[in-house]
């Protein structure tokens, strides 16, 4: 039988799969990477790739005039919706795919950094989000804008603000605004590769390191059965259960 491919495109080395890499591989996929700002978008072997994970990055999608791969970003993904191809975005990617829909990003009051529950909507409740809804499910947010609901989709989750955190798009699209896909392992070269940033917002590393190991078995376990969830309904035809044995139980050091 053969292997579905998955292609993630990726802005920075260190905001990659994550978590998600391990997962996909116990399920049969084969794994590529496309690098955003250096690589063809418009190649075959991205636009025809069975499922396309647009990954976080530090830039805002309002950066399209100084990085105009992210206009080819948005066109990547409005086509692909348009034909029913199933499509993840995540963090930026979340972004791109509201904007390449025609909805508004806007800057949140300050930048969001740590772990925090998401209020489902009656659609996210039926989702493959629904692990979410548990008491103790707290995801983590890392980012600075907010988007507006595409007209097209469907909310499935919001924050304490009411500003949208998660949406579908029919069964293709999936767009979600916070980092399941990142373990305390990736994490530690995220704490490297945003140190201004996190630094400029005021945030505590070794305390947010401390908070995301405490999380790293139900981080795992949430990962799993959410996008598990989500691409057992976006390929009905492999559905299988995702396996926690690839995660790395390693603690990081400090």
């Amino acid at each position: 039988m053969k292997r579905p491919r998955l292609v993630a495109i990726r802005h920075v080395a260190f905001e990659d799969l994550g978590i998600l890499a391990g997962l996909l591989d116990g399920q049969g996929w084969d794994l590529a990477y496309c690098e955003a700002a250096t690589d063809d978008l418009a190649h075959r072997s991205v636009t025809g790739a069975d499922l396309v994970i647009v990954l976080g990055g530090p830039v805002r999608v309002a950066d399209a005039r100084a990085f105009p791969f992210l206009t080819r970003e948005m066109a990547l993904i409005e086509t692909r919706l348009g034909r029913g191809r199933p499509t993840l975005g995540i963090g930026l990617g979340a972004q791109l795919m509201a904007a390449a829909l025609g909805a508004r990003l806007f800057p949140d009051p300050g930048k969001k950094i740590g772990w925090d529950r998401v209020a489902l909507t009656g659609e996210g409740r039926a989702s493959a989000l629904a692990p979410l809804a548990e008491p103790d499910a707290e995801v983590l947010h890392w980012h600075g804008d907010a988007i507006e609901l595409p007209r097209q989709a469907a909310c499935l989750a919001h924050g304490a603000a009411g500003a949208t955190e998660a949406f579908a798009v029919g069964r293709a699209g999936l767009g979600l605004r916070f980092h399941l896909e990142a373990g305390p392992r990736e994490l530690e070269e995220w704490y490297v590769g945003h140190h201004a940033a996190l630094v400029a917002a005021g945030i505590d590393i070794p305390a947010l390191r401390r908070e995301s190991q405490a999380r790293r078995l139900r981080t795992g376990e949430l990962a799993a059965r959410v996008f598990g969830g989500w691409l057992a309904r976006a390929f009905p035809r492999r559905a299988e259960p995702m396996s926690l044995a690839t995660q790395d139980a390693a603690p990081p050091p400090g």
